[in-house]
């Protein structure tokens, strides 16, 4: 498919919703190539081993106990765009039911706005661990790898690519961890996206529930980011230093909007402002102290706390 073929399923979107979820997909995968999965002797064993390997060694240091799913998933960029079509689905679904996102804008452009949106985060994530969140069924997770991307951004960062995919996996299972430490945490961030969403199909841009919704994926990377550093069995110094620097510089000012445009700006905020968090958190009261914050949705840090940490040691007992 071609970028014109991309345009076409945009101007095709058929049906009555806010969004054409099939045009979606087939929009995002037109702009973008798949990437190859050409993968070598043994290469898909050794992404698993590398997931069982940071399971283990997570578990060890943070004294958690959770799973991994029990299939690892290595996705082309198509697989993702996929992956992901279904979960905006399934979290948008409600809006389908008024006609548009924001009152007066076309269901043409919803359809592009997201493929868009899809097309270009896929050209740039490296691993996802996935919640599931709003799935009917019996699987409550899902772990992506997007080799293609992973091979590449290894190649541009100069690293090895064995020890940058060992990099990711762990960075993935921390979040599998975080998810099995707080059997709460996938129905607290539904009711904040759910009444958020609802929200917007109101008009109303910005609620409590997506303010709520930001601060518990604040401490969701911020934890993450600290337990990688105390759990990862390798060099890191240089792959922290490069992937920060990854995050922080832009690609010519159509980049840059777009970074903007898609919160990819939020994403680097929480990552650095949940990280300094925890950092002074664990500094006081250690790993396990930091932990804490999975015990009861009460422990998640107010927005506040986020900035002035010791006003959550305070409220938070040891």
């Amino acid at each position: 498919m071609t970028i014109l073929d991309s345009a076409r399923a945009v101007a095709d979107a058929e049906g009555d919703g806010a969004v054409d979820w099939d045009a979606v997909a087939s929009a995002a995968k037109a702009a973008t190539p798949p990437g190859s999965l050409d993968l070598g002797p043994g290469e898909a064993d050794a992404y698993a081993a590398d997931v069982r390997d940071a399971r283990g060694r997570i578990r060890e240091v943070s004294g958690l106990d959770f799973d991994v799913p029990e299939t690892v998933e290595l996705q082309t960029r198509h697989h993702w765009v996929d992956a992901n079509v279904a979960t905006f689905r399934r979290a948008f679904e409600p809006l389908n039911e008024r006609a548009s996102v924001l009152p007066g804008v076309a269901r043409a452009l919803n359809t592009a706005t997201t493929a868009g949106a899809l097309a270009f985060v896929s050209r740039n994530v490296l691993g996802q661990y996935d919640p599931l969140l709003l799935a009917d069924g019996d699987d409550a997770h899902a772990l992506y790898f997007v080799h293609p991307n992973i091979v590449r951004v290894a190649d541009s960062l100069d690293v090895d690519f064995e020890r940058f995919r060992r990099w990711i996996a762990f960075h993935e299972v921390t979040h599998a961890a975080e998810f099995g430490a707080a059997p709460w945490l996938p129905d607290y961030l539904e009711s904040r996206m759910e009444a958020g969403i609802d929200a917007l199909g109101d008009g109303d841009l910005r609620t409590e529930a997506f303010d709520e919704l930001n601060v518990a994926m604040t401490a969701v990377e911020g934890y993450a980011e600290l337990l990688m550093d105390e759990a990862f069995d390798g060099e890191y110094a240089d792959l922290r230093r490069k992937l920060d620097a990854r995050r922080r510089q832009g690609g010519g000012p159509i980049n840059d909007l777009v970074k903007r445009l898609l919160g990819f700006q939020l994403k680097r905020e929480q990552y650095e402002r949940g990280k300094e968090f925890f950092t002074y958190v664990a500094g006081e009261r250690g790993l396990e102290g930091a932990s804490v914050v999975w015990d009861d949705p009460e422990y998640l840090p107010t927005d506040d706390e986020l900035d002035v940490p010791p006003r959550w040691l305070a409220r938070v007992p040891a």
